[in-house]
């Protein structure tokens, strides 16, 4: 079994504690088969205008982004994927010992993708338009269940 890590990357602690449990959740379950190194960048100031704040919070998450990481932004304009597509696509990313997935959750208002060069991948998990927690949570268990898949463990019902 491989232990490969993956990184997250996202704007601002869950506020509410039902995202943080959610998400401990499926953080727990994918331990079993995956290191999680999970960072997180501060909000933009609140006294910004959107636009600011979303520029702001960019630079931050570019700041942070290391050589060994293979980038895939979540966006709601992504390229949609299957769970086993994305199954696909996880191991594929994989496949590299000298480097990372490193998936990208935006803040409230989303991400500047222009300001993050270093993004490979942009995938999206639906036309939809997610809370920042909640788009972590499903990633999550999209996660979860793409390792699932990957082992033939009966999780996924396609």
């Amino acid at each position: 079994m491989s232990f490969k890590s993956i990184r997250i990357i996202s704007v601002g602690k869950p506020r509410l504690s039902f995202w943080k449990h959610a998400a401990d959740y499926y953080l727990e379950k994918l331990s079993h088969w995956r290191k999680i190194e999970e960072t997180i960048v501060r909000d933009a100031p609140p006294g910004l205008d959107i636009d600011q704040r979303v520029e702001h919070e960019s630079r931050r998450i570019a700041s942070v982004i290391t050589p060994v990481d293979i980038v895939v932004c979540l966006d709601e304009h992504g390229k949609t994927l299957t769970s086993t597509s994305f199954s696909s696509f996880l191991t594929e990313l994989s496949s590299n010992s000298s480097f990372r997935p490193c998936f990208i959750v935006g803040g409230a208002f989303g991400l500047r993708l222009d300001l993050l060069p270093q993004t490979r991948h942009c995938i999206s998990f639906g036309p939809q338009t997610f809370p920042h927690e909640l788009a972590r949570v499903v990633l999550l268990e999209q996660l979860y269940r793409a390792e699932t898949i990957a082992r033939n463990i009966p999780y996924h019902h396609a």
